[in-house]
């Protein structure tokens, strides 16, 4: 590959083209607000036009994912494993594509949240997204991390971060026992199919949690090495 075309996609840190898909994966899931904010009020063509803005920045991921894998330098360039970072993109991936299956499973279905889930619900996947940017924020050290050779204070202060991470995503797991045991309080009075969706996207939010902490876990591989 020719030197300035590995120069514009990585810029002047190895680390650049990850940090961009990061900030594309939480866009991903901060998008998932004003979707849901839509789906609360029944809002169909609001909670339409929100989908696709995440449909489109999935796509956006993917493309910048795609460039990363085929133009990622072989361990001789990088200061960590090339298969640790391909990996930490892999879990960053899968932040955009979980946002992008709830708004698309809600939006295909018109799935109406009952009442006594609202404001659950609603602190839940600000909870979600709120453990996605803390994925983010920890990601945007490795330029730091890269100039401290992996030690001393930036490193205490990444792995800060990523216990506040599992703070958040443990927090989410919580919320979601709740929420469940609220839906199983009401599901008698609900359409047994509406029932099953209902608990697949308590799932899926948490699922959007697990993944951004899943990058934490990642990042914290990569300091270890």
């Amino acid at each position: 590959m020719p030197l300035n075309k590995l120069n514009n996609l990585f810029g002047k840190s190895p680390f650049e083209p990850i940090q961009e898909h990061i900030k594309k994966a939480e866009a991903c899931a901060m998008a998932l607000q004003p979707f849901i904010s839509a789906v609360i009020a029944k809002d169909w063509d609001s909670a339409n036009t929100a989908q696709q803005q995440i449909v489109k920045l999935e796509h956006d991921a993917d493309l910048i994912k795609k460039q990363i894998r085929l133009n990622l330098p072989s361990n001789l360039f990088l200061p960590v494993p090339r298969s640790d970072l391909l990996e930490l993109i892999s879990m960053q991936d899968r932040i955009a594509n979980c946002a992008k299956d709830i708004a698309g499973l809600m939006l295909g279905r018109q799935m109406e949240i009952p009442a006594p889930l609202i404001e659950t619900m609603s602190k839940y996947v600000d909870l979600a997204i709120a453990t996605s940017s803390q994925a983010r924020k920890a990601i945007e050290e490795l330029d730091e991390l890269l100039e401290t050779g992996f030690r001393g204070h930036e490193v205490k202060l990444v792995e800060n971060m990523i216990e506040e991470l599992d703070r958040l995503e443990s927090e989410a797991d919580q919320l979601q026992i709740n929420i469940r045991a609220s839906l199983y309080s009401i599901e008698r009075e609900l359409p047994p199919v509406d029932v099953v969706f209902l608990y697949k996207i308590i799932e899926l939010i948490g699922e959007l949690s697990d993944k951004s902490q899943k990058v934490g876990s990642r990042l914290q591989i990569v300091i270890a090495r």
